[in-house]
């Protein structure tokens, strides 16, 4: 039996924003029809934010009618400074609804990603200076009362997504029709007009799908033409949670090098994929099931260490096959959705207490709140489905009485003991937290 150890005299920082989504709560409160809701597990989750991104191909979201540019101002000839050329509605709806989950919006102004064989939105603006204009009124809608607005102090405003995801040759662009100079020029353009009108936001982008070398090429760009950028987002899907964490150490590096050393590094698409043909089914179920949410929990557990990451937002949880998080027809809490309900515990933690001891394929989080009691879950992850179980003594250096809770095939985060001896027997693909009493 292994050991991990915890000095709870060594206190660290705070937690991190590490359960935020992709995704808001799938309810609608205009209407009962067919009713069924999620929001009450979503609100217990304490998500802080919900990224926006590609909701506007779900209808419990507004469908269609919500969220891209194209969308919120479907006829690009009208006039930008007109409440009257702006359709809000079904936007202001998702918004509002996630807001009263205790959700706040961060807002990606941009494009779904079309996987059509005919592109529209992804198609570049005819006027890049016009496009941000455009943005601007969409900020003040929401933040300054503009067009019959409101004041939700939406703070995080990202300029596209995955403009890098297809090469310049592509013949089946999904996401910039563009050329990478071409986007660079719309990046400057709506960066500079945007922060100028709103210097207190964050304004950030272009939320990189995963081509380093592009990364390098922009950012080095955007310090030559001296764009701000508040925060860098990224993207990264595998199936250990040591490529997320090196992944987010050479983002960091990058940022450093081309002088945005301060801007926040934030990775918001990630989730479980062992591949993306053969192995894509398999990604699938495993998404679903006790796997999907061990890796969640082993990745939420890693990006607290990582000085290279500032906040995770999981893709997804709106209604798809990559949401691990609820069920697609019941609307049901599933396996992974306690990775989240359980992070969120952390916030009422003052101090994070790491792991001085380490043992393979276990990660560890673990805090103390403001009584010194303390929280703490381990996970048991390996992507070897043939792993087997691990037994691990945990030492907080004192005496106490705890309450034991199982995530595993056989339980729901369900409480099974009151002890006072912490050894425990980990299967793989298993979750433990540990609350002190």
């Amino acid at each position: 039996m292994e050991t991990l150890t915890f000095d709870l005299n060594k206190k660290g920082g705070k937690f991190k924003i590490l359960n935020a989504t992709n995704g808001g709560p799938w309810h609608k409160r205009h209407t009962n029809d067919q009713y069924r809701s999620n929001f009450d597990s979503y609100k217990a989750a304490r998500i802080p934010y919900s990224r926006n991104h590609d909701s506007g191909v779900v209808g419990i979201y507004g469908g269609p009618f919500s969220h891209d540019i194209t969308r919120i101002f479907p006829n690009f000839d009208a006039d930008a400074e007109d409440p009257a050329s702006y359709d809000f509605a079904c936007t202001d709806e998702s918004i509002l609804c996630t807001l009263e989950a205790g959700t706040k919006t961060f807002f990606r102004l941009g494009q779904t990603i079309e996987h059509q064989i005919k592109k529209h939105g992804i198609i570049p603006p005819p006027d890049f200076k016009k496009w941000a204009v455009i943005c601007e009124h969409i900020i003040r809608h929401y933040n300054e009362g503009w067009a019959e607005g409101y004041h939700l102090d939406i703070e995080y405003w990202e300029i596209w997504n995955e403009p890098d995801l297809d090469p310049d040759d592509s013949a089946n662009k999904r996401t910039w029709a563009g050329t990478k100079a071409e986007f660079f020029n719309l990046y400057e353009i709506a960066a500079k007009h945007l922060k100028n009108c709103f210097p207190h936001l964050k304004i950030g982008g272009p939320a990189l799908a995963g081509d380093e070398e592009w990364a390098a090429d922009f950012l080095a760009e955007m310090r030559k033409r001296d764009v701000p950028i508040d925060f860098f987002s990224w993207h990264v899907y595998g199936s250990t949670p040591d490529k997320m964490i090196k992944k987010a150490e050479r983002i960091k590096a990058l940022l450093i090098k081309n002088g945005y050393k301060n801007a926040e590094s934030i990775l918001n698409e990630w989730n479980y994929v062992k591949g993306w043909t053969d192995e894509f089914v398999y990604t699938i179920q495993m998404i679903h099931g006790m796997k999907g949410a061990a890796f969640t929990m082993a990745c939420i557990s890693e990006a607290q260490k990582c000085t290279g990451i500032d906040m995770l937002m999981y893709y997804d949880t709106r209604p798809s096959a990559f949401c691990g998080v609820f069920d697609f027809y019941t609307w049901r809490p599933l396996k992974g959705y306690y990775p989240f309900q359980w992070y969120g515990m952390f916030y009422d933690m003052i101090a994070e207490i790491s792991c001085e001891s380490s043992i393979d394929d276990i990660y560890t989080l673990c805090g103390v709140d403001k009584n010194d009691k303390v929280l703490c879950v381990l996970t048991h992850y390996s992507d070897n489905d043939a792993a087997g179980a691990k037994s691990v003594k945990v030492d907080f250096g004192r005496k106490g009485k705890y309450e034991i809770y199982f995530l595993d095939e056989k339980h729901d985060a369900e409480p099974v003991a009151i002890t006072d001896k912490l050894e425990l027997t980990m299967v793989n693909n298993s979750c433990v937290m540990i609350k002190e009493v």
